[in-house]
């Protein structure tokens, strides 16, 4: 079990990787309360990205049912994903963890390196039901803190209407040559290509890795060949009017909203656009985003990890999992990701969201070839790679430099 004696100072450097390893989706703002625990140990303490979730919603009654399944009070704090961060690296500081953290999934790494979380065979949580690339977002060291609650990813939507004008069969786009191909027939009929996120943030390099890791690029070597191809495809588009230079600027929001207008063919985008995607007044489809020579290309996972902060007192540690037991089990993560538009993080679930809407299939598919940014044991160092990818994206993109040339320099700046 962790002691007070493990605890780990945290750093300027810890407090400043996890600045910029924020998630590409946004959650609004909420209050945020004390993680203070009672000296009887009765009450546990519960934080949680989810403000959006008043105290009335089923997450809040799901928090409760788990809290008294374990014999013990809930007492529950929600935060903006970005602040709820920065909130436990003080809290950690002050001795005054939450027992139970829900936390994005690229920020895992950073607070374990910190010294905040224990690890699963520290809590005794068991992961084994998770699928191992989901799983793989929260491991950093050969250790596994905590465990996914679920998952979104990118896929790209398309306009039905449109592909039919411009005479394209979805079924024939299977790889980067014949999506490249369907835009060219799209411009041809007068319409618009494809419309994604390049902006210089992390939301850029998330838009840009399901092309860059299906190269077969890998973010230790961002000036490969595979990498130079991913860029020069974005760079090309962009040459030969198939995507929009606003582009260069665009959120995922603003990106949505282009597609959302009905011209565009294809959209890359999430599974948080399901609900917009209703409304948008126009038959979609979606398919997961092709590698560059055929099958699905690894998109990034969103989404969050339930984690077991460390305590001063070691003992309290058995209900916490409790907890997350109750919270990640079959029957509770149906439920809770359906509300969040989340992909389970097990087979199990899966299977049992598709059985009951047939639409979430591609969803699923595009999950499970799903990769963490910080897989590959990258932890901490990938906020820094992660900058040096947007930044070389935004270059190429605008004409400052060449492909080649924008990712040699980002690779050098790495190291």
């Amino acid at each position: 079990m962790y002691s007070t004696s493990r605890q780990r100072r945290l750093t300027a450097a810890a407090l400043t990787a996890l600045a910029v390893a924020v998630s590409a989706t946004a959650c609004s703002s909420g209050s945020g309360g004390s993680g203070s625990k009672d000296a009887a140990g009765g009450t546990y303490t519960v934080w949680d990205p989810y403000p959006q979730f008043a105290k009335d919603s089923d997450w809040a009654k799901l928090l409760d049912q788990c809290g008294g399944k374990a014999g013990v009070k809930i007492k529950r704090t929600a935060f903006d994903t970005s602040d709820l961060a920065n909130k436990t690296l003080l809290a950690a500081q002050q001795g005054n963890s939450p027992d139970v953290l829900i936390v994005d999934n690229p920020v895992v790494s950073t607070l374990a390196e910190a010294g905040v979380l224990t690890t699963t065979d520290d809590n005794k949580l068991d992961t084994s039901k998770a699928d191992p690339n989901l799983l793989a977002a929260g491991q950093s060291g050969g250790k596994t803190y905590g465990t996914p609650i679920g998952a979104n990813t990118l896929a790209l939507y398309y306009n039905k209407e449109v592909l039919k004008e411009a005479g394209v069969d979805i079924a024939s786009v299977k790889d980067w040559k014949s999506l490249t191909a369907a835009l060219a027939k799209v411009k041809k009929a007068g319409k618009k290509g494809i419309t994604f996120s390049a902006i210089g943030t992390e939301e850029g390099s998330f838009q840009f890795l399901p092309w860059f890791w299906g190269s077969g690029a890998q973010l230790t070597a961002l000036d490969s060949e595979q990498a130079v191809s991913a860029l020069s495809l974005w760079k090309d588009w962009l040459k030969k009017g198939y995507a929009p230079n606003s582009v260069i600027n665009n959120t995922q929001t603003t990106s949505w909203q282009e597609f959302a207008s009905g011209d565009y063919a294809f959209s890359e985008n999430g599974t948080w656009q399901l609900a917009n995607a209703e409304k948008a007044g126009f038959d979609y489809g979606v398919i997961p985003v092709p590698a560059a020579t055929g099958g699905n290309a690894a998109a990034p996972t969103g989404g969050e990890f339930v984690t077991i902060p460390v305590q001063k007192d070691a003992g309290r540690y058995a209900t916490s999992q409790k907890l997350v037991t109750c919270l990640t089990s079959t029957d509770n993560l149906y439920n809770t990701d359906t509300t969040l538009s989340y992909v389970a993080p097990t087979s199990e679930v899966q299977d049992k969201q598709v059985a009951a809407n047939a639409e979430l299939k591609p969803w699923v598919d595009a999950v499970k070839a799903a990769k963490g940014r910080t897989s590959d044991d990258l932890g901490t160092k990938y906020p820094k790679i992660s900058e040096q990818l947007w930044k070389a994206v935004q270059s190429a993109l605008s004409g400052a430099e060449s492909p080649k040339d924008a990712l040699a320099k980002a690779q050098s700046s790495v190291k």
